[in-house]
């Protein structure tokens, strides 16, 4: 069947929102997703659950799905067939309000995509304030809180340009987290980064996790997936081909197709 797309809180105090699953199910759930472009079949019937505070990776070859995976989760791509449920929620239904669900799932990307016109703070309230309806002085209180948490308090009135790449990525994951979302999707968001800047973006997403956000990311780093995440998943052709604990899947895959994969990750010197 082909699917159409068309106020959260958090706790005090803590980035994530504790707001629990309606069945205390997972926070999102893929049912035999697939996605085609044109006669390429990018995402082959997906299953996948992610429980909430837990973080999930993706891993696999440029080209596996992962990003597209990503963008299906946060209705930027139209699935095909199967579903995606959010707290139980079917979000891929024709009736559903695509802006929505946007509004309760956070995305970074690899790109930053900040407004080089706006200073920090004006990209980081735009979303709230335009979006969400937040008054300026409660938006400014939110965006100041996480910029200062995320080590970018003195940054609030710097231009992108004036900003180093890893400061930048940073300021799209406050972004992110200022519209308090239930989920948060991050799209190799150390891809365009030199490599000493990747240290500062990742002990990010380690915080993040230690407070509780629940988090889907794609990524080429292995030593980080395996450091940081709850389940790996490993993608190739389009199929979740492998999942499971990371010491599982990078310590004893059962797949032969991952273990090679990992072989040449290991040979790179990358795990």
């Amino acid at each position: 069947m082909r699917r159409t797309k068309s106020g959260d809180g958090a706790a005090a105090g803590t980035i994530a929102d504790r707001t629990p699953a309606p069945d205390g199910g997972p926070v999102l759930r893929l049912e035999a997703v697939r996605k085609t472009y044109g006669r390429t079949v990018v995402l082959r019937d997906v299953a996948l659950e992610v429980p909430p505070h837990t973080v999930t990776a993706l891993i696999g070859a440029s080209g596996s799905g992962k990003s597209t995976l990503l963008r299906c989760a946060n209705l930027l791509e139209e699935i095909d067939d199967g579903a995606i449920f959010l707290d139980g929620a079917e979000i891929t239904d024709p009736r559903v309000d695509a802006d929505a669900v946007r509004r309760r799932i956070g995305v970074v990307f690899q790109a930053y995509n900040l407004f080089p016109h706006m200073t920090v703070l004006e990209n980081v309230t735009l979303a709230p304030r335009r979006v969400h309806g937040l008054p300026r002085a409660e938006a400014e209180a939110r965006a100041r809180e996480l910029l200062e948490r995320l080590g970018l308090g003195g940054r609030s009135g710097a231009y992108p340009d004036r900003l180093s790449g890893g400061q930048q990525q940073r300021v799209a994951i406050v972004r992110a987290l200022a519209v308090r979302p239930r989920l948060l999707l991050l799209d190799e968001i150390t891809a365009a980064l030199d490599p000493e800047l990747v240290g500062e973006v990742l002990g990010v997403v380690r915080d993040l996790k230690e407070e509780g956000m629940t988090m889907v990311i794609a990524t080429h780093e292995m030593s980080f997936a395996r450091e940081v995440a709850d389940q790996v998943c490993f993608l190739d052709g389009g199929v979740v081909l492998e999942r499971g604990a990371p010491e599982q899947v990078f310590g004893d895959p059962q797949q032969e197709r991952t273990g090679r994969f990992l072989e040449r990750i290991i040979r790179a010197g990358r795990l």
